[in-house]
């Protein structure tokens, strides 16, 4: 049996126990959060005890892994805390606010000889692996011009104040944007090497942008396009465009994949999934009992998640000095 323990008690941490049911040998031993009152309502509605304070997930012998659920400012501080006590990590996404705090959790873990996990959704979504695996094979060429963009409510039901400061939640981007982000990068198959980007407060008075814009030069060459979106309505639009050698792909994250070659559009079989995003996280629990138990590496490893980081640093700095901005690499 693996023992887990929750740092934060909120909304994606529910989702995070609903994809645990799917595996036997996964139990829920406690759950941590500042609000003694949240972590108790949580332990009623999902199991495991209930604590006012992460640190005391460490002291519990029957914790195995940490899953931080965190504010993005208290991610690093946790994890690398959690990776000195010998626990395991599952950090969701950004698994760090700057590239810095993503190289420090890297090192606990290394240092720990822990597993860590970095909580990319993207990463384990049936139609954007669809569309990877289908990139792999050739078919349509090499990945010139990549468009993302995810749009949605910013304001929605699960946001809380953390989320609107720039110290703690950063934004659309950081909360929101950085899937459509995260996806281009791994289909693009590279690294974003440069980034220009317009900023604004469009349509929220708050200290946090709602609205990011930014043209990507990616390591490989080819170029991309991300719109982060948070707007008022309702309406939520997930998609992602690449344009390759010898033909293009279509993906929406609640229909599938289409691919366009020859003056034609076709379905690519088996890449759209009902509840997707549910299947995703239990996908991306198969991956964390297989690295804790079978030593398998993490699909998706915090130098993957600290590029995306990366290029959101530079994009803020890019839209703050309207000039392209380098990225930074990841340290040898």
């Amino acid at each position: 049996m693996i023992g887990v323990g929750i740092a934060g008690a909120g909304h994606f941490a529910a989702h995070h126990v609903r994809a645990m049911a799917a595996f036997a040998d996964l139990r829920l031993v406690a759950v941590a959060a500042g609000d003694r009152e949240a972590a108790e309502a949580f332990a009623r509605q999902h199991g495991g005890r209930a604590v006012s304070d992460w640190r005391a997930l460490l002291d519990d012998p029957a914790v195995d892994v940490v899953l931080v659920t965190t504010p993005h400012h208290l991610h690093a501080p946790v994890a690398i805390a959690a990776a000195a006590a010998g626990r395991h990590l599952y950090v969701e996404k950004p698994l760090a606010p700057t590239l810095g705090g993503c190289v420090a959790m890297h090192r606990a873990a290394a240092q720990g000889g822990v597993q860590l996990l970095a909580g990319h959704l993207m990463r384990f979504a049936c139609p954007i692996t669809a569309a990877a695996d289908f990139l792999a094979t050739g078919a349509i060429g090499r990945p010139l011009v990549g468009r993302s963009g995810t749009r949605k409510r910013w304001m929605e039901g699960n946001r809380r104040p953390w989320h609107l400061a720039a110290e703690s939640g950063g934004g659309m981007l950081l909360t929101a944007g950085i899937h459509a982000l995260d996806r281009l990068m791994f289909l693009m198959g590279a690294d974003v090497a440069a980034v220009a980007c317009a900023s604004g407060h469009l349509f929220h008075d708050q200290p946090v942008p709602d609205v990011d814009l930014a043209l990507l030069r990616f390591a490989s060459g080819a170029l991309g396009v991300l719109e982060s979106v948070g707007h008022r309505d309702p309406t939520m639009i997930n998609d992602t465009e690449i344009d390759c050698e010898d033909g293009t792909l279509r993906i929406d994250l609640d229909r599938g994949v289409q691919i366009g070659q020859g003056g034609a559009w076709r379905a690519l079989p088996g890449s759209g999934e009902p509840d997707w995003a549910q299947r995703a996280l239990e996908r991306g629990w198969a991956a964390m009992r297989s690295a804790i138990r079978d030593g398998t590496p993490p699909p998706v490893t915090a130098a993957q998640a600290g590029a995306v980081i990366a290029a959101i640093e530079a994009a803020r700095l890019a839209a703050a000095e309207r000039r392209e901005i380098q990225v930074a690499g990841w340290p040898a």
